[in-house]
């Protein structure tokens, strides 16, 4: 099937949403997460529909379909490689990678993506700590926990950040707050006030919109 970025973007962009809320994506959700106006989103499922690819319905909203779930994933699966590749053999910070991934997702070919994968030993996690979705359409299935839910005085270790806009990666880098440090929450203060951690490096405390973008697993 002939697909454009466009259909692709979209249908990442709908997987996405999906498993960040039970139910259909509605059209305004959509809107808001592909920056452009409800009546191109409109137009656009309705053409995602009669390729097979969506579900939708005006007031329950749009839901992929196995072969739109396919699509999504090998799309996903791309961009996550090519993350981890910019980052390993290229150089890039992992606060680069996102922009340059986005770029050359719909463009990689089956082979490229083999080669890559096969470079970096069949990785199972981008710089970011997001699962890379498996070469037959797989998404793995992790047990992991918001920092900002944990018990206190518990070891956990992170194991993903949730946004991955340039400037908190790097605040985050420069704090020593990447995938793979063990932290412990020591204190937390009410109403979505600030949080204490220990870390191996010593103390220090972090804003709950910082927090609350950290994931983490049992250490």
């Amino acid at each position: 099937m002939s697909r454009s970025q466009s259909v692709e973007d979209y249908l990442k962009a709908i997987y996405k949403l999906e498993n960040e809320q039970e139910g259909g994506v509605s059209t305004s959700r959509l809107a808001g997460e592909m920056g452009v106006a409800s009546a191109s989103v409109t137009n656009m499922v309705k053409r995602l529909s009669e390729m097979g690819l969506v579900h939708y319905e005006s007031y329950y909203g749009s839901k992929l379909t196995d072969p739109g779930e396919k699509i999504a994933l090998e799309i996903i699966r791309h961009h996550r490689l090519l993350e981890l590749y910019l980052k390993e053999m290229m150089g890039y910070s992992w606060d680069e990678v996102h922009d340059e991934a986005e770029k050359l997702e719909h463009h990689i070919s089956e082979q490229f993506e083999d080669k890559i994968a096969e470079m970096l030993d069949h990785p199972n996690f981008d710089p970011h700590g997001d699962p890379i979705p498996t070469k037959d359409g797989k998404m793995p299935v992790l047990k992991y926990y918001p920092l900002i839910d944990i018990p206190q005085n518990r070891s956990y270790i992170i194991q993903r950040v949730k946004d991955q806009s340039p400037d908190l990666l790097r605040y985050l880098e420069k704090q020593g707050l990447i995938p793979g440090v063990k932290v412990k929450i020591l204190h937390r203060e009410p109403f979505d006030g600030p949080i204490k951690l220990q870390m191996e490096g010593g103390e220090m405390t972090i804003g709950y919109n910082i927090a609350e973008n950290i994931y983490v697993v049992e250490a």
